[in-house]
């Protein structure tokens, strides 16, 4: 059984996602940690965020996978493990950029469709994992939030590791995202057909992941 969980950044998606695997005991795979992946190998040689043709190359050429003995699994950049550097800010920001390049989204797809023809019971987690990576998954979740909400949590994270943000910058930052993610001509976000959309604005991750199990046991 694969269960898709989409949304904007924000919604506590890789959270929700992680512990509704742990609870099913399936695999989970973070879609979001190829992209940032690319992102990364792009800052690191130098290839420019808006050249397509280069990202594109880009790619096809690196080799991203996972650690599966890790739990969570472990993204890994022509075999290195890249996990912890690819939540910086600057590959954040890079990763949204890269993620809306035709050829560097059909690669991470193909990966993403073998991960699933290898692992079939998986909880994966992204943008389009419902609309184009696995629209015949038995169980589709969109979650969603206000930005404002969104925000909030972002700072919180961020404080938390000792970082210093301003939460204004960081709402735009989320709108100029959401815009870009939903209003990109391949495979923009919004809800998969048949999906159960969740605000989680004012509910807490514990309550999120309750519902997603509820629903996935119902389906099984």
């Amino acid at each position: 059984m694969i269960i898709t969980i989409d949304g904007p950044a924000g919604t506590g998606k890789s959270s929700v996602s992680q512990e509704v695997a742990r609870r099913l005991g399936y695999d989970f795979l973070d879609t979001g940690a190829m992209y940032r992946a690319i992102a990364l190998a792009a800052i690191r040689q130098g290839v420019a965020l808006d050249d397509a043709d280069a990202l594109g190359d880009l790619a096809e050429r690196v080799q991203v996978d996972f650690d599966w003995t890790q739990n969570p699994p472990a993204v890994r950049l022509d075999g290195e493990v890249v996990a912890h550097l690819i939540r910086q800010e600057q590959v954040s920001s890079a990763a949204s950029k890269v993620a809306v390049v035709a050829r560097v989204r059909d690669a991470m797809v193909k990966l993403q469709q073998e991960v699933g023809r290898v692992r079939p019971n998986l909880v994966t987690e992204g943008r389009d994992q419902g609309t184009v990576v696995f629209p015949g998954a038995k169980l589709k979740v969109y979650l969603d939030a206000t930005a404002e909400e969104r925000a909030r949590r972002r700072k919180l994270q961020l404080e938390a590791k000792g970082e210093q943000v301003d939460y204004e910058q960081l709402l735009q930052q989320i709108r100029e995202r959401d815009a870009r993610d939903s209003g990109r001509a391949v495979a923009p976000l919004k809800p998969a057909p048949g999906a159960v959309v969740i605000d989680t604005t004012t509910l807490t991750q514990q309550q999120v992941t309750e519902k997603i199990v509820e629903l996935a046991r119902e389906r099984q």
